[in-house]
């Protein structure tokens, strides 16, 4: 029989030789952010003339990625995402990537239940000695798809963070089929944004309603991530981390000793996370750290789990709201931005948590590349995709101020909305409710 390490030798093939795998047709799966399979997905790329018709899954990709890169009419390769980064957007504007609509936690039953993986390559971790590997900051949704595949294909990246989990942040060599080593450069970083004069206002806004003791969700994109990163120089103690995406954010509150999970009524003691990108400190913070456990968003973004944490608090973005109190959160008209994510499912945890609250965020207004100023408390929507029914508003928070939708009938809504709305709209959007038959 053999050792792990004679079995990895087994094993070990080239990217070139390990890709000869794909066939034309086939469905191939990439996993998650950082752990973007670069070395193979260049083999691939190299192999663009012997193949026609090869889909490719991923999300959250930083770019670049070389089989959508060398074949601009999709010919040979045709790439999907479950969430959109802003790389892959500008993939999506050119026509070159396919939105695959979900809700996070669904990603690995989809899998399971309804697709076909023909061969699934990512990076991990090397392998430990009893011959696991670690699937570090993918782990939220990679082993559902790697059980779910006819070939696994593992990509050793020695940059990646050994993230410590409850279950399924491993894979062992037995249920690999090939292993490709190489060379890595740095992982891709995302350190905070600078906050606007109006990410502060609305940190400040959404501040006295979190408790001592709130265990705190933070959306991807900038705003949640200004937002912790505000509540890190507050008041506050003892916060606890239950979340689909740890950012920087949360190593900054853990820097300014607000992070401690002491309080949390589930898994006290334990930062939850599902995926993990962000700037080298956070790699090296969250590195065997038994503070923090990566566990598959299956479970991690559940209603049920999220609502276990008393005083839960969910803090995401969004780029509009109309006057009913629907929100979208992806597209700006049928433009794609993002996804879905898990940010329905912490509004809704989030609310069912005793003494939780679930926040959406935005400025005010925006300005578009001609230079032209927008409110993003609209009338109504127009091909723009609902992310957060109105039948599930909850919380919205401009730079002037939060206003709570629940229960509330279609006047109150729009006289709520409007009140936070730009001043220089409020007029327009009274008229607009008038027309409507929403206003009182």
């Amino acid at each position: 029989m053999l050792n792990v390490f004679q079995e990895y030798q087994s094993k070990l093939v080239s990217p070139q030789q390990a890709v000869k795998v794909v066939k034309s047709g086939d469905w191939v799966d990439y996993t998650t952010n950082v752990c973007f399979p670069t070395l193979l997905d260049a083999a691939l790329a190299e192999r663009k003339d012997e193949l026609k018709d090869v889909k490719i899954r991923g999300n959250l990709s930083f770019g670049p990625i070389q089989t959508v890169e060398c074949d601009p009419k999709r010919e040979h390769f045709i790439y999907n995402s479950w969430h959109c980064s802003a790389y892959e957007r500008k993939l999506c504007d050119q026509g070159l990537c396919n939105y695959i609509p979900m809700i996070f936690r669904n990603v690995v039953p989809y899998y399971r239940h309804f697709l076909t993986v023909n061969v699934a390559m990512m990076c991990v971790t090397p392998m430990d000695k009893h011959g696991y590997f670690n699937l570090s900051c993918a782990a939220g949704i990679a082993k559902g798809i790697l059980d779910k595949a006819d070939v696994v294909i593992l990509e050793v990246n020695e940059q990646l963070p050994r993230i410590l989990g409850g279950f399924d942040e491993c894979i062992h060599i037995s249920e690999v089929d090939y292993v490709v080593e190489g060379p890595h450069g740095p992982l891709p970083e995302f350190p905070i944004s600078e906050p606007t004069k109006e990410d502060i206002q609305i940190a400040k806004t959404i501040l006295p309603y979190i408790k001592d003791g709130a265990t705190i969700q933070l959306g991807i994109g900038s705003m949640p991530n200004v937002v912790g990163q505000l509540l890190a120089k507050s008041d506050l103690k003892d916060l606890g981390m239950h979340t689909e995406l740890c950012g920087d954010a949360y190593y900054e509150l853990y820097k300014a000793g607000k992070l401690t999970n002491r309080k949390k009524t589930s898994q006290p003691g334990k930062g939850v996370t599902g995926i993990v990108f962000g700037s080298h400190s956070l790699y090296e913070w969250v590195d065997q750290n038994p503070g923090v456990a990566i566990e598959p968003l299956e479970y991690v973004n559940a209603a049920e789990t999220i609502a276990k944490q008393e005083n839960m608090v969910s803090i995401n973005n969004c780029i509009a709201v109309d006057l009913y109190g629907q929100t979208s959160a992806e597209s700006a008209g049928f433009r794609h931005i993002s996804g879905t994510g898990g940010q329905l499912d912490y509004l809704t945890g989030a609310a069912m948590s005793k003494g939780g609250k679930a926040f959406v965020c935005m400025t005010s207004t925006y300005t578009d590349k001609q230079g032209q100023r927008h409110s993003r408390i609209v009338p109504g929507f127009h091909g723009d995709i609902i992310t957060i029914p109105r039948s599930q508003g909850h919380f919205i928070v401009t730079e002037y101020g939060a206003v709570n939708l629940a229960g509330r009938s279609t006047w109150e809504r729009a006289e709520l909305l409007i009140s936070i709305a730009h001043p220089d709209y409020r007029q327009s959007l009274l008229e607009a409710a008038k027309k409507q038959k929403i206003w009182i």
